[in-house]
């Protein structure tokens, strides 16, 4: 006896919800536009400069910054008026930092057993590398840094491995900024080198330069969510040489089992 079915392969929305369609997602991806670039700006912006930013009309600008005041996402600062990144964002971020860091615990505790040093995990976020993670070495020497401790971009080793993955230009702004805001003189020619150097080798070191003493090698990867994140080993600098190796061979499987990882995460969620 035959059955009924309704190919839905074959049904189209009507025009009007296919109009509406069309102009949500271009809402969507106008209101993120705009929160990108308040995170790439954590002094503020004016909606003016919003605007010049995003390339949208200051009436459309000033229409969805409200609906995601309305949400908490953007806030006005009560000094100057500037906006900025609200309250609501922090908290998704945080349940994104707290689902990556469950994936990394792992593999951090791993590559702190086989290289008996430190292991850290962080995040890029705006203009510095947040930690997010920690696994301690096994020796009596050892670096340890605290949760949700900001370090620098430019004389880290997370903080290079993470810029080596943007847009030239992108890294560049953040450089300069990093320089001008601690009135440094560096050589940004032998920085961009650097960073393309950790783009070919896949892995960046801080050779005492962020602290005396402490030497580092991180490598960076994208989640799924395109945030930046890096791990990496600090280890004292007076047995770097002599662990410099296995560390290195350690972080580059570690790097592999993410990219799994990161991989299995994205099919699993499409």
């Amino acid at each position: 006896m035959p059955t009924d079915k309704t190919d839905t392969s074959t049904l189209n929305l009507p025009e009007k919800d296919n109009e509406n369609s069309r102009g949500g997602i271009q809402v969507i991806a106008r209101a993120a536009s705009i929160l990108r670039a308040l995170r790439d700006n954590q002094t503020g912006m004016s909606l003016g400069q919003i605007a010049d930013r995003v390339g949208l009309p200051r009436s459309t600008v000033q229409r969805i910054v409200a609906a995601l005041a309305t949400e908490r996402m953007i806030i006005a600062d009560s000094q100057g008026g500037a906006l900025r990144l609200g309250p609501e964002i922090t908290t998704l971020a945080e349940a994104a930092n707290y689902n990556i860091v469950e994936h990394c615990r792992l593999l951090l505790r791993e590559l702190a057993l086989k290289t008996g040093e430190t292991a850290d995990l962080s995040v890029l976020r705006g203009t510095g590398m947040i930690f997010l993670d920690q696994a301690p070495g096994s020796h009596r020497l050892r670096t340890v840094s605290s949760i949700g401790e900001v370090f620098p971009l430019t004389t880290t080793a997370n903080g290079r491995a993470c810029m080596a993955q943007l847009p030239e230009s992108k890294a560049l702004q953040l450089i300069e900024n990093e320089w001008e805001r601690n009135q440094i003189n560096g050589d940004l020619a032998a920085m961009l080198a650097d960073l393309g150097e950790i783009r070919h080798s896949g892995l960046a070191y801080d050779l005492d330069d962020h602290t005396s003493g402490i030497s580092a090698i991180g490598f960076a990867f994208g989640d799924w969510t395109g945030d930046l994140h890096a791990i990496s080993v600090p280890i004292p600098s007076s047995r770097f040489h002599e662990k410099r190796k296995l560390v290195e061979t350690e972080l580059l499987r570690t790097r592999q089992s993410i990219s799994r990882m990161i991989a299995q995460a994205a099919i699993g969620g499409s």
